[in-house]
């Protein structure tokens, strides 16, 4: 396992992830660098496999200004994965969102999610 706490982790993971997607970098290539060829996602019991993820990072490209993490809990071990953290995404259109996140994963020795099993909700103050 590496040296990073489990917090220090997630916040890494997806903080790199957003910026290399906004960055430009060829989805494929980010997806295979932080997802194993084999990942299933279901968030709010809608499944992305690898293609749809690809898919779905175009809308997140297109729409996303910046996006900070707060990683309120997490725990790992060598190959599991839970966390509570909330994303507060800024959009080209001014607005901002902030989504909460309980994940549930599955990761590979290398340290790329296998799975993840994921319940959201708003809370974008009004």
């Amino acid at each position: 396992m590496s040296e990073l706490s489990a917090r220090e982790f997630v916040a890494d993971f997806f903080e790199s992830f957003t910026r290399e997607v906004v960055a430009g970098d060829d989805a494929a290539m980010v997806v295979d660098r932080y997802y194993t060829p084999d990942i299933e996602q279901i968030a709010d019991g809608i499944t992305l496999d690898r293609q749809r993820l690809i898919d779905h990072l175009g809308p997140v490209r297109k729409n996303l200004v910046s996006c900070s993490y707060d990683v309120h809990e997490a725990i790992r071990t060598d190959d599991r994965l839970a966390a509570r953290f909330t994303i507060h995404a800024e959009l080209r259109r001014g607005r901002t969102i902030s989504t909460e996140v309980y994940l549930f994963g599955e990761l590979a020795p290398d340290g790329r999610i296998r799975r993840t099993t994921q319940a959201t909700r708003n809370v974008t103050a009004a």
